[in-house]
This record gives C-alpha cells, sequence and structure tokens, in this order.
C-alpha cells in the first residue's frame, strides 16, 4: 500500500519565492526618458510670478468754484430800476435771497415805496456788517417780508465812519429798537431817531462791541472800576 504524504504547510515558506528586482538607491536614480522642463536660471523651482504693481489712481478733475452771488434781473428789479433809476446800485441773488443796494440819501424815500407799492409790510431785522478796510465801512441791512406775496427782500446801504443813515422808524416802527441795538454795537448814526440812545450798554460805556477794530476782549476798564468796584481782568 502506496501512503501520500501530505506537505506541511510550515514547510511552504521555506519553498524558493521569486526574485525581486534589486532596489536602486535613491540618489542613483536613473534619469526619466522625458525631456527635463527647464527653468529660469536663478528662480526657484514652483516660485510665482510677482504681482503686478497696483495703478496710479487718475486724479479727480478739480470742482467747477461755487457762484453764490449771481446778477438779479427780475420784474421787482425792472420795476424798482424804471422807478428809481441810479438809485439802485447793486441787485443780485444770494442763494435765492434778492439782495438790492440802494443809495444811503433816499432810504426813508425807497422804504416807503417798498411798503405801499410792493407790499413789504414787515421790518423782520436790521443790523449791519463792519469792513474796517473798505472806504464806506459799514453796511446797514434791512431784511423784508411781504405777508400777502410770501417773499423776502434783503436791502442794503452803505455808509462810511461818520456817515448818518436815514432812521426808517417812520415807516416801521419795529427799527426803533433795532436802530439803537446798531448804535450801541456798531456807533452808526441815525439821522431822525427820536430816541438814539443805547440799548444794551450802559451810556457812559466807551467804544463799540461789534466794530472789527473792538478788540474782543476789551472791557471799559474805567466803567467796571466806577461802577462794579472791580478790576475788568482782561
Amino acid at each position: 500500500m502506496v501512503q501520500h504524504t501530505l506537505p506541511n504547510p510550515g514547510s511552504m515558506a521555506d519553498e524558493p519565492k521569486e526574485p525581486k528586482p534589486p532596489q536602486v538607491p535613491t540618489g542613483d536614480k536613473p534619469a526619466s526618458s522625458a525631456a527635463p522642463v527647464s527653468e529660469a536660471p536663478g528662480k526657484p523651482a514652483g516660485a510665482s510670478a510677482p504681482p503686478a504693481p497696483p495703478k496710479a489712481a487718475t486724479p479727480a478733475p478739480p470742482k467747477p468754484p461755487v457762484v453764490l452771488q449771481t446778477p438779479l434781473d427780475n420784474e421787482l428789479v425792472q420795476r424798482f430800476r424804471s422807478k428809481f433809476g441810479a438809485v439802485l446800485v447793486e441787485a443780485i441773488e444770494d442763494r435765492k435771497q434778492a439782495i438790492l443796494t440802494v443809495d444811503r440819501p433816499r432810504l426813508v424815500e425807497i422804504a416807503l415805496h417798498l411798503r405801499d407799492e410792493e407790499k413789504f409790510d414787515m421790518l423782520a431785522d436790521l443790523t449791519a456788517v463792519d469792513w474796517p478796510k473798505r472806504e464806506k465801512r459799514f453796511d446797514v441791512v434791512l431784511d423784508l417780508y411781504s405777508f400777502s406775496k410770501n417773499e423776502r427782500l434783503r436791502v442794503k446801504v452803505q455808509a462810511a465812519d461818520a456817515e448818518e443813515v436815514p432812521s426808517v422808524v417812520s415807516v416801521w416802527a419795529a427799527a426803533d429798537w433795532q436802530e439803537r441795538e446798531v448804535f450801541d454795537m456798531f456807533g452808526i448814526i441815525f439821522s431822525g431817531h427820536p430816541n438814539l440812545t443805547r440799548i444794551l450798554l450802559p451810556e457812559e460805556w466807551q467804544g463799540y462791541p461789534l466794530r472789527k477794530d473792538y478788540d474782543i476782549l476789551q472791557q471799559d476798564t474805567a466803567w467796571v472800576r466806577e461802577n462794579l468796584g472791580i478790576e475788568s481782568g482782561q
């Protein structure tokens, strides 16, 4: 009887295996058959191109100058010019405000016309502006209002330091205290005013505080010392 011997599973590890190809060291790796990609000299591999420099911003065009005052020749100005002629020195519009500069000696006549004919029945304000370097340094400004037309009108006259401005108290009673205040602060004389005395400062006060050549820190030190018994501290 023939006995067949089965192979021992453990003995299979001892059987010869198919030889593996020899390992080539990394440093001796053979060159690829493909041609190497040439790199720019001095440029590291894989480096990206530098960003393009930013373009200079185009300067914005200069803005045109803002024109605040423009000549005015509306129906009111035409009627006024046809009646008074050269008495109307200037007519302009400034930010939708009509402004008439008129001859100073005829202010009362002009005021009556504006009240009665043009229906500017309210004197809203009367004030002044000092331009010390100008020959006629003062602008006396009247702000008028018409209830029936719902319109405003500004009237100006110019006066030198010693020139008197006709009072318009006889036209608008509200001018009484307003002209006194302008006299008190600017020293402008209103001829024909019924009681042109100071209204804010004592009657003995020296100087006119809203004139540009009056030091804002200046006080009438003599009046303060005499009436209050203290030094002004300025």
